[in-house]
């Protein structure tokens, strides 16, 4: 991973430093779920208010990009979110970077089913 600002939040939402995160975001962010449009929100002070309520929810939480690509002012990167009893989340996360600071994020994130969980609304996957 290459883009300052991107490290910069990486480092902040480990350590919990709320201040630090919202510093990342524009007063234009944009922070959209395409599969899930209730979820999308503006602004750094509402990135603030999530975050600060998932720390409270998750104090364990740790936050990485595993691999990252950068695309004119986009990175494209897959993230991992670990939380308390093993909890995951991975996905994309698509982040439009101007004037070193984050404008837009679309989440395309989901949990982490256990191995043997079935396929909502699909037949069980056969296995060796």
């Amino acid at each position: 991973m290459s883009n300052p600002v991107v490290e910069r939040l990486i480092g902040a939402l480990n350590s919990h430093d709320l201040d630090a995160v919202s510093s990342c975001f524009g007063p234009d962010f944009s922070g959209e779920w395409p599969a899930h449009p209730a979820r999308d929100f503006q602004g750094p002070e509402q990135v603030r208010r999530n975050w600060e309520m998932i720390f409270k929810m998750s104090p364990d939480i740790t936050i990485a990009m595993t691999n990252s690509v950068e695309v004119g002012d986009e990175v494209w990167g897959e993230w991992h979110y670990t939380m308390a009893a093993g909890q995951e989340l991975r996905g994309v996360v698509i982040i439009t970077v101007r004037e070193g600071l984050i404008r837009r994020s679309r989440f395309y994130m989901e949990p982490v089913d256990a191995a043997d969980a079935a396929v909502p609304g699909g037949p069980r996957l056969a296995r060796d």
